[in-house]
């Protein structure tokens, strides 16, 4: 088992953004958090960030999360290794203002509508026959 003193870096050095928003836990993937970036989701310090951008202690990001939310994170420490979970939440503050109960309320109607929207399975051969008599075909 190795240690984790060992990947986390000094506060001088520096670390490739998707790279450490892979181990902070922020993406799932390293690609996952390559796309993002390419697609203009993620701010380092107030400028659009590309991939190979280097991340210092003290940058602040802001990620674009789905459905309009903003993340703020402040970078507290470097890895370009995996870490453990508990470990990797350790790498950064989330300075993300909580949100209001009115917002809550919106997002759980949201989430409702999105899973009433949801097919539940395929139309077998009589609801398809159906669905085409009902448009007329």
């Amino acid at each position: 088992m190795r240690s984790t003193v060992e990947s986390v870096k000094k506060a001088d050095t520096t670390v490739r953004l998707d790279v450490w928003l892979d181990v902070s836990c922020l993406y799932r993937t390293r690609s996952e958090a390559q796309r993002a970036c390419e697609g203009g989701k993620i701010e380092v310090n107030g400028q659009s960030a590309k991939a190979h951008r280097p991340v210092r202690v003290g940058d602040e990001l802001r990620l674009s999360r789905p459905y309009g939310r903003k993340q703020t994170v402040t970078v507290v420490g470097l890895a370009d290794k995996h870490l453990p979970k508990a470990e990797a939440k350790a790498l950064y503050n989330d300075t993300t203002p909580p949100l209001s109960e009115e917002e809550q309320a919106m997002r759980r109607l949201e989430r409702m509508y999105r899973a009433g929207l949801q097919r539940t399975h395929t139309p077998d051969k009589r609801e398809r026959r159906a669905i085409r008599k009902l448009k007329g075909r």
